[in-house]
């Protein structure tokens, strides 16, 4: 009689052991939060915010931490505070990074730290000296709050998550520039492209800072493109999905690029800087409802509402 080998343990592959079978994507929702994007004008669920503190101090010397001039930190707070009601009155859960230690200056530019894919988060890797280590932040809030990170951008690569945008569920648009180089975004493709998703690479004109300062997307069928910065091959993409390219009109007093700086919350609906009544009207004329939220003394620091909040969710395609 042939001798029986011994039994292997579960942990070996034996009985007891079952595979993990189901996808990332399929986890969503169950094992990880619900959260993901595959559009940029579905009905926002969820955001990422951190709420600037005396790290702000260090905006005294604008130039060294990459800021417009000095801010008034309870007013940041306070206009700050608005905006995280304004989101909360619009169904939005808010999250906040709310980091161990003392942050670094520009911490509340959370749109800049990571990218969201249905699957999950893309950590970003910020261009800048004095903003490097902010993704760490980032990264354990999404982590605490149940999101799953697919990739963190490495080596030598730069990626800022406000220089990519989905332009449908099949296909995401990725800035290059001086916050995202080219190793950054042959990294995002990468990623992307696993996922069955197509990534268009163009290039910005110099001496701009991020895609968003150039397109934002309010519905399946509208996107506000600034003139002269959204360059051909992008406007080409945009209508070879069926989009309406409105062009800003930036000739007009008023209208700059915090009233640009704008977070779509659902088709044709989005919160903007209050005080920007050209901008508002040319918004309010292709039928898009404005709230508005005040931001300028936030603006100082070089970015307005887009930029300080990390989108985590939206309803799905």
């Amino acid at each position: 009689m042939a001798a029986i080998g011994k039994q292997i343990h579960s942990a070996y592959g034996g009985p007891g052991w079952r595979p993990r079978e189901r996808t990332t994507s399929a986890e969503i929702g169950a094992l990880w939060a619900a959260c993901g994007i595959d559009s940029e004008w579905q009905r926002l669920r969820s955001v990422l915010l951190h709420r600037p503190g005396p790290e702000l101090a260090a905006s005294v010397d604008s130039a060294a931490v990459n800021m417009l001039a000095p801010l008034d930190i309870a007013r940041a707070q306070a206009q700050h505070d608005a905006l995280a009601a304004a989101y909360r009155t619009a169904g939005v859960q808010v999250h906040y990074a709310d980091p161990a230690g003392e942050p670094t200056p520009n911490q509340m530019f959370m749109a800049d730290l990571f990218f969201m894919t249905p699957e999950g988060a893309i950590l970003a890797r910020p261009a800048s000296e004095v903003r490097a280590g902010e993704e760490r932040i980032a990264a354990r809030r999404l982590a605490d709050i149940g999101i799953p990170i697919v990739r963190s951008i490495s080596g030598r690569a730069t990626f800022e998550g406000a220089d990519a945008m989905w332009l449908d569920a099949h296909t995401v648009l990725v800035g290059r520039g001086l916050r995202t180089n080219d190793a950054g975004a042959a990294q995002i493709a990468a990623v992307l492209r696993e996922m069955n998703v197509e990534t268009i690479i163009v290039d910005m004109p110099f001496g701009t800072m991020h895609l968003m300062g150039m397109l934002r997307i309010v519905d399946h069928n509208l996107a506000i493109a600034w003139p002269t910065r959204l360059v051909h091959r992008a406007v080409d993409a945009l209508r070879e999905r069926g989009y309406q390219v409105a062009f800003l009109p930036d000739d007009q007093p008023g209208v700059t690029g915090t009233s640009f700086n704008f977070v779509t919350l659902g088709r044709r609906e989005i919160v903007m800087a209050a005080g920007h009544t050209a901008a508002q009207a040319f918004y309010e004329a292709l039928d898009i409802t404005c709230r508005t939220v005040e931001v300028d003394e936030l603006a100082k620091a070089a970015g307005a509402i887009g930029c300080l909040s990390g989108i985590v969710a939206r309803d799905r395609m």
